[in-house]
């Protein structure tokens, strides 16, 4: 098998620990269970986080979904009423990404391994389009958090 297939293989073995991950951040820090999505459910993503991460590991983590998401996740995660929450939703949203990003580097780092997160960076509105320059196709996860659409994805360098 060559080099880059089994590091194909090996990407693809990690989705369920990204799914863990989100689930695992999800209950913990929003007391909420995530149920699965399906692509077809989900509109043009307003806000998308991302957070980057280098060393052995190379990618990017990305979290999206609908401002009203945004909102019901700030709302949630500081237990605010959603009236308030708009202000929080940019912040929150780069904060559970954050943590999923972190959790799956946990579940994931050998101990020799060393890998970095980057900041959380969140981006909003409907007119932006991301590229990456992974080689593989990108892992995707599609939630359903209170019944409002999110996407989890996982783009790896190679």
């Amino acid at each position: 098998m060559s080099e880059a297939s089994a590091a194909t293989l090996t990407v693809h073995e990690w989705l369920p620990h990204l799914e863990q991950s989100a689930s695992e951040v999800f209950d913990l820090m929003l007391n909420s269970k995530l149920r699965k999505g399906t692509p077809q459910l989900f509109p043009a993503p307003e806000c998308t986080a991302m957070v980057g991460l280098a060393g052995s590991i190379r990618g990017m983590f990305t979290v999206r979904c609908g401002g009203a998401t945004a909102n019901q996740l700030a709302a949630t995660m500081l237990r605010l009423p959603l009236e308030r929450a708009a202000h929080y939703a940019a912040d929150a949203l780069g904060e559970i990404a954050n943590m999923i990003a972190g959790n799956f580097k946990n579940k994931t780092d050998s101990p020799g391994d060393r890998s970095f997160l980057s900041l959380p960076t969140v981006v909003t509105g409907m007119a932006y389009t991301c590229r990456s320059l992974s080689s593989v196709a990108p892992l995707e996860l599609w939630f359903q958090f209170r019944g409002e659409p999110l996407q989890i994805t996982m783009e790896v360098q190679i």
